[in-house]
């Protein structure tokens, strides 16, 4: 087949910004894959004005994969039929995830590109012995396939730390169309930021916010580093995050309201008090008080509360919530009802669940 680019509408919605969360996996009390509730959360997302989904992620956990699963190429494609069938009156990028050595992330690739994907997340995750020219043959493999978005993994959760001048090179690689920042460390985002805006294709590339402890912080942030002489910015302008799989209607409002605060120059320390308020219900669902144990048990709960999931089981059965981590989601639910869309997903839950 030949190279996938983005169209130039997707191209354009993508260097606006996008609301794209990352899709979680829904299982039965078996552990098998529940097609009504997986088609379901497909169905909320698309109806929730997001500009997008990402499957195949760490979300959706990388279990899919395994052989005794075999749930990799089924979620899919349920999650492209969904969107095919969606009523979606805006431009809506399909982003598969892309892990594992060359042989492994080029068969996805072909997979998602058969699939009618837009693009990959391509995860550097797992390749602890690979020098960093390695993963930039792999990324440039990847890139003449299918548009590629870079992923800054943070260590704690199996990421590794990336040089400037990796994230320099990584930068020039036609095709590669986004970098997910998602370090969670500030110095390692300036590294990515600072390296776009020292590339020849700076103009090609859309930064996004993978940082869920700093999200409303990240999106207002312009980075402006002098280049030859000359003044460069770059603005985070939206976010590919596990955090926007729950409450993403209200996500979407947020990230408009960001848009048309930094159109119109006005950034109140408000702001500050909000980006807190998030990233205070963000340490509930992803449970950074225990290594980030529960984040995907965490995500489930909130999608069973308001009846998208049936339960919170994960494909590891070990993989549960943390001691005190449900009291921890009842406290943030009481403090900042302002952040849920209980009742828009209450109020069309039944039409999403339905078979037909």
């Amino acid at each position: 087949m030949a190279t996938t680019t983005l169209s130039p509408e997707l191209l354009k919605a993508l260097h606006e910004g996008l609301v794209i969360p990352a899709h979680p996996l829904a299982l039965d009390e078996n552990r098998q894959l529940d097609e009504k509730h997986q088609r379901a959360l497909t169905r909320y997302y698309a109806a929730s004005g997001a500009g997008g989904i990402a499957i195949g992620v760490h979300s959706t956990q990388f279990e899919i994969r395994d052989p005794e699963h075999n749930l990799f190429e089924p979620v899919l494609r349920m999650a492209a039929e969904e969107i095919a069938k969606a009523d979606i009156d805006h431009p809506f990028i399909k982003v598969a995830g892309v892990c594992g050595p060359i042989a492994q992330a080029l068969n996805e690739t072909r997979l998602a590109q058969s699939l009618g994907y837009d693009a990959v997340l391509l995860s550097m995750g797992g390749l602890v012995d690979w020098s960093e020219a390695d993963i930039l043959d792999r990324t440039k493999q990847v890139a003449e396939i299918m548009p590629v978005i870079g992923f800054y993994l943070q260590p704690s959760v199996g990421g590794r730390i990336f040089s400037f001048e990796f994230w320099c090179k990584f930068a020039e690689i036609p095709n590669v169309v986004a970098i997910k920042m998602a370090p969670f460390n500030r110095y390692q985002s300036i590294d990515v930021a600072r390296a776009v805006c020292y590339s020849s294709r700076r103009d090609e590339i859309a930064l996004y916010t993978g940082n869920d402890d700093n999200i409303i912080n990240d999106l207002l942030t312009t980075y402006r580093f002098e280049v030859d002489g000359e003044l460069v910015e770059k603005t985070v302008v939206g976010g590919l995050l596990g955090h926007w799989a729950v409450w993403t209607k209200q996500a979407v409002e947020l990230l408009n309201e960001i848009k048309l605060a930094r159109a119109n120059g006005e950034i109140s320390k408000e702001w500050l008090t909000r980006n807190v308020q998030v990233t205070d219900t963000n340490a509930a669902f992803f449970d950074p008080a225990h290594q980030f144990a529960g984040c995907i048990p965490g995500i489930h709960e909130v999608l069973r509360r308001q009846g998208l999931l049936k339960g919170i089981w994960c494909l590891n059965p070990e993989e549960s919530l943390s001691p005190g981590q449900m009291e921890e989601i009842d406290r943030v639910y009481r403090e900042y009802p302002h952040l849920h869309d209980d009742e828009f997903v209450a109020a069309n839950l039944a039409k999403w669940l339905d078979d037909k």
